[in-house]
């Protein structure tokens, strides 16, 4: 279970950071958070798609990493395959969480940084260390930093950008029903795409206003990233030729 501790230099003095990859670190899962911020770098390696928040029914834009529950196809050998690692999977064991501060003589509630001590990521031994002997950020730290600014502001503007989509009428269900080979068929259920259709019939006021927003460049990343479901496809077809041509353990 998940235990956040308000990071600081006396009590992590010790902290390092694991950064390899594995589910040992709970990296097999098949989607993680994607976040309008980094969609430039998803775009050319992952698959980006909504779904729907089943209690709130807020749209979450998410990376689809494979095409099972716990499966992540960028896996391999203690490795991320990929040149940009979504923040999602890159911001480890921390998030950024609000503490109450008085600056300039006023009560504001202030971004701090916390850290999931539980996380099998955290530890004493090996790793990344996450401040300098003498109480300074290491650059991993700093690193960390920036990926969870742009997780809190992607966050912030993703929710509008999405519902303005949605509003828009540009959200449509994504039927990702994929028959790999004669012998294996997988599918995915619950993801939303970008109308392709719609959008390009829609006038000049509303392209406008997405445009204005912020928002038009996003949606067409989307719909670029969608080639990667054929790498995807790929990877999961060589992985099952593997699996297929292992031996069987029985005599």
């Amino acid at each position: 279970m998940a235990r956040y501790e308000l990071l600081n230099n006396v009590s992590h003095k010790d902290l390092r950071i694991a950064t390899s990859f594995g589910p040992e670190f709970g990296d097999d899962v098949g989607m993680v958070p994607a976040f309008p911020s980094e969609f430039a770098e998803l775009q050319r390696e992952y698959p980006i798609f909504l779904r729907k928040d089943p209690g709130s029914g807020e749209w979450q834009s998410v990376a689809l990493l494979g095409f099972e529950q716990r499966e992540n196809l960028f896996l391999r050998d203690g490795r991320w395959n990929a040149s940009y690692l979504p923040g999602a999977a890159a911001k480890g064991p921390f998030l950024i969480g609000y503490q109450e501060q008085h600056i300039d003589g006023e009560l504001r509630q202030e971004a701090v940084m916390h850290v999931d001590v539980e996380h099998p990521r955290v530890n004493l031994a090996e790793g990344e260390p996450v401040f300098l002997p003498h109480g300074g950020n290491t650059p991993y730290l700093e690193h960390i930093a920036g990926v969870l600014r742009g997780i809190r502001d992607g966050s912030a503007f993703g929710a509008g950008m999405f519902a303005a989509l949605d509003a828009a009428g540009l959200v449509q269900p994504v039927n990702l029903d994929v028959q790999l080979d004669k012998q294996h068929r997988v599918a995915v259920s619950g993801l939303y795409g970008i109308d392709r259709e719609r959008l390009v019939s829609l006038d000049g006021p509303a392209l406008l206003g997405l445009n204005r927003a912020g928002y038009l460049e996003g949606t067409y990343l989307m719909l670029a990233s969608l080639h990667n479901v054929r790498r995807l496809m790929a990877e999961k077809q060589r992985r099952l030729r593997v699996q297929d041509a292992a031996p069987s353990g029985k005599d």
